[in-house]
């Protein structure tokens, strides 16, 4: 039964998510601490920073990691194929209609539509996160440190989060 319900959830995000990854943190957030409680907030801040530096995208990293603390391998397999199933169905089956399409004033408006919205969904995720992540002053000055060095320093993003994990071992 579980495995039907981590399937059916991931499922439904990946069918309602649009943006990638990021922008379905906030639906995979809902649907795993508040509707099921398979995790809490902070072992899902934990899931989230596992899946970002592990390879792959973000999304099925975490379905992947949720997956499995519910139920182990067979709940990794189930909530995995759920998340990028919906996806994959779609693209095949409108492919050929976005490419057919893709140059009309009516595809360019819908494409200009969901940018905004996705970028609403990531700032969202953001929220969110950080809500539960900044529990001291010390964490939103690592993220500030970070973010500096990322955006105007250049650093490279792997330098960036062993640097985060050497200031978070020392300050914590």
């Amino acid at each position: 039964m579980v495995l039907v319900k981590l399937f059916t959830t991931f499922f439904k995000i990946g069918i309602f998510s649009f943006g990638g990854g990021y922008a379905m943190l906030p639906f995979i957030q809902q649907e795993v601490i508040k509707n099921h409680h398979w995790l809490t907030s902070k072992e899902f801040i934990d899931v989230l920073a596992i899946s970002q530096i592990t390879p792959g995208p973000i999304a099925i990293n975490s379905a992947t990691f949720i997956g499995y603390r519910v139920a182990q391998v067979p709940g990794a397999i189930a909530a995995t194929l759920a998340v990028v199933l919906p996806s994959f169905i779609i693209i095949l089956t409108i492919i050929s209609f976005i490419e057919k399409f893709k140059d009309t004033p009516a595809m360019k408006s819908v494409f200009s539509f969901l940018r905004p919205v996705v970028i609403g969904l990531i700032a969202s995720a953001a929220l969110l996160v950080a809500k539960d992540t900044f529990v001291d002053i010390k964490g939103p000055v690592i993220g500030l440190v970070i973010f500096f060095l990322l955006t105007w320093k250049k650093v490279n993003p792997i330098l960036g989060i062993v640097f985060s994990g050497i200031l978070g071992v020392i300050l914590y």
